[in-house]
Parts: C-alpha cells; sequence; structure tokens
C-alpha cells in the first residue's frame, strides 16, 4: 500500500476542508493508498516563535484577526513572518527532515502556504528522489515565498490560469505544473440535489416568491455581516437573507436577538451549505477561494469587496471574478445597496448566471489522477 502523507493547518478553514475532501474522495475511489493528515502547526510547535512570545498558536493569532477583521496591514505583517521563517530556515529543516526520516511515505503533499522551501528540503534531504507536490488552495499565488517556491523538487499543482502562470514565470517546467479545472471541493456539492429552492425558503421560514440572498463569511463569520444587514434593511429592497454566522455564536445571538423587517434566517456553524446554497439567487461574502468556489458550484452570483482590508493572497479572486464576469466587486460593503440593486437587475443577474454556468470544476476528482502520476501509476479511464 502505497503512502501519501499531506501536511495542512487550521488556519482558517479552507486548508482542512481541502484535505478532508480529498481523503473522502480517494477513499471512495478505492485507491488503495493509505492517506495519513499529518498537523504541521503540532510537528513545528517548538519552533513557533510566536507562540513562544505570546503564548497563542500561529494559526490561532491568524483566525483572531479574521474573526475580528483586523486585516488592515496583512502584507506587512505576511512579509514580517516570511522573515521570521528564513531565520528559522535551517532549524525548521532539520526538524521536519527528522520526522520524515521517522515517517516514511511514497509522496509528500502540502496545502499550506509559506513553509514550502523548507518542506522541500527537508523532504529531499529525508527521502532522495520521491516526490513533493504543493497543492494550491488559493486561486492564485502572492509571490514571493508563498505558494510556489523555486526548489526543483517542488511540483506545484494550480487551479488557474493565473496560478499556472506565476509558476512558469518562477521556472517551472511543464513536468512540474499540474493544472486543475477549479479549487477543491468537498464531495457534497457533487451530490445530485433535487431539493426545490421554493420548497427550501419555506422549510427556512422565508418567502418563496422573494429575491434571496446568502451572507457568507467563512467559517468565523464578520462583523461587518451585521452592517450589511442593517443597510440592507434600512433600503427597504424587496429581499430576504440567509445569514450564516459559522463558529461565531456570539454574532448569530446578536442577530436573533433583534427584530427585523428584513427577512432572515441565522444560523451558526454548519455543514449545509451546499443545501442551503440551493435556496438564495446570490452570494454576499468575503472573496475567500472557498467561499467564491462554492457559489460557483451552486451556481450563485457573487458580491464582494477588494480594499487595503482584504487580504492580500484573496485580492486576485475579485479580479478573477471580474474577468470571468460572475459577480459583482465593490470597493467596501459600505456600498452594499448599490450592489445589491445592481444585482437584482433582471438582465444583469441573467447575464451572471449564464456566466456561472459556463464554469465546471472538477478538482477533487482530478487531483487523486496527479496523485497517481507523481507516484509512477496508469492513469483510470474516465
Amino acid at each position: 500500500m502505497k503512502k501519501i502523507q499531506v501536511l495542512f493547518h487550521d488556519a482558517g478553514g479552507g486548508h482542512r476542508n481541502a484535505v478532508v475532501a480529498l481523503q473522502t474522495v480517494i477513499s471512495q475511489q478505492n485507491r488503495g493508498w493509505k492517506v495519513e493528515l499529518v498537523q504541521f502547526q503540532e510537528l513545528t510547535d517548538r519552533l513557533d516563535v510566536l507562540r513562544k512570545l505570546t503564548g497563542i498558536r500561529i494559526q490561532e493569532q491568524y483566525n483572531t484577526l479574521l474573526r475580528n477583521g483586523w486585516t488592515l496591514g496583512a502584507t506587512q505583517l505576511l512579509r514580517v513572518l516570511q522573515a521570521t521563517i528564513w531565520i528559522f530556515h535551517k532549524p525548521l529543516v532539520n526538524l521536519l527532515a527528522q520526522y520524515f526520516r521517522r515517517n516514511d511515505g511514497d509522496l509528500l503533499v502540502s496545502v499550506i502556504p509559506h513553509f514550502n522551501r523548507e518542506i522541500a528540503e527537508a523532504w529531499e534531504l529525508a527521502h532522495p528522489g520521491k516526490p513533493f507536490a504543493t497543492l494550491i488552495t488559493d486561486i492564485a499565488d502572492f509571490p514571493p515565498h508563498f505558494w510556489i517556491e523555486q526548489a526543483a523538487n517542488q511540483y506545484v499543482i494550480c487551479g488557474s490560469e493565473k496560478a499556472v502562470e506565476q509558476g512558469r514565470a518562477i521556472g517551472k517546467d511543464a513536468a512540474h505544473i499540474f493544472q486543475t479545472s477549479g479549487m477543491i471541493l468537498r464531495p457534497d456539492f457533487y451530490l445530485p440535489e433535487n431539493l426545490d429552492p421554493v420548497a427550501l425558503r419555506e422549510q427556512l421560514g422565508l418567502r418563496p416568491d422573494v429575491a434571496t440572498g446568502m451572507l457568507l463569511f467563512g467559517g468565523f463569520g464578520s462583523k461587518v455581516m451585521m452592517k450589511i444587514v442593517e443597510k440592507l434593511e434600512a433600503a427597504k429592497l424587496p429581499l430576504q437573507l440567509i445569514v450564516i454566522c459559522g463558529r461565531n455564536e456570539k454574532l448569530a445571538e446578536a442577530f436573533r436577538a433583534r427584530k427585523w423587517n428584513l427577512g432572515l434566517h441565522v444560523l451558526g456553524f454548519t455543514k449545509e451549505v451546499h443545501r442551503l446554497m440551493r435556496g438564495a439567487d446570490f452570494l454576499i461574502g468575503k472573496p475567500g477561494p472557498g467561499s467564491v468556489a462554492e457559489a460557483m458550484m451552486r451556481k450563485l452570483p457573487v458580491i464582494l469587496e477588494c480594499n487595503a482590508w482584504t487580504l492580500p493572497q484573496e485580492r486576485y479572486n475579485t479580479e478573477w471574478v471580474k474577468e470571468k464576469k460572475v459577480g459583482i466587486v465593490l470597493e467596501n460593503f459600505g456600498e452594499i445597496v448599490g450592489g445589491v440593486k445592481q444585482m437584482l437587475e433582471p438582465r444583469a443577474l441573467e447575464e451572471f448566471r449564464h456566466n456561472v454556468e459556463r464554469l465546471e470544476n472538477r478538482a477533487v476528482f482530478e487531483v487523486p489522477e496527479i496523485f497517481a502520476k507523481l507516484l509512477g501509476e496508469t492513469p483510470r479511464p474516465d
């Protein structure tokens, strides 16, 4: 049985979601591989400088920033983090190489940014010639030293034409670049869905005949969601909303404690996003790659914002939305009323929907075939 080790962490939710989705699909396909998920933060805890200083792990600090919207200046913080990683480059490589020597495998996969230079060097020291691949869980890279490195032994798996171009620009040849048709999504999003959107709205206590938006700001929600709903209610638009607050129960309770004239269905964390999206006409959210990809899969145009507070690695996502003409990008959510009015224009909504319909994302089924190729196995027939 061949063994694939997958390095991930819990900064945000997209990295874990991607590896769990892949593990599920590989199991369903009876590939005969052992897929071992390795929490990178736990592996490198004793070299976590921020934890030594503050008592809080890097991934926990990142999630706190997201939860509170403290993302202004994120580019500078990111470069400080990368400089710190470089200072600890040799100790990190030695630590990782020791782990890889104790834990052999046939293929190493990274779904985390920032550390791929160290991971590539350590894997080559421990297991020369064995393949190492970085699965990019953003629509594009944010160079330098975010996802794609000059390491000769690094293969990159890209979900967009832009990421492929970035791989070529850094010197990767065609043999070291694989392109998928999009971002990794949970297999749930591919299940046949016969649920009538009208019936779903009625189940949620919403009106079947009113335009419905979904508010989704990742697994930790965002305080800006309250401001968005307040503005939309004040505008008295013919609209109702499905509001998903994620693990931010305080925010969910604040929504439930108020009396709204605007029709709302409020949820906390849920694994039913794929089903709930069937009841919406469009999505309002942050430009995270997972949220955008999920909306595209459920044929929902999006309303996003992009400004100095937007995480630098997510800014290209808004460019992608504009290039594909699948949604509206606002300078900030203070303009949300105008954005929703534009979205609800019948001709505009029809065009957005048409463009979304043209997209097809099969990445979660394509990546196992890439793994098979890296393992030297014969591709399976379609």
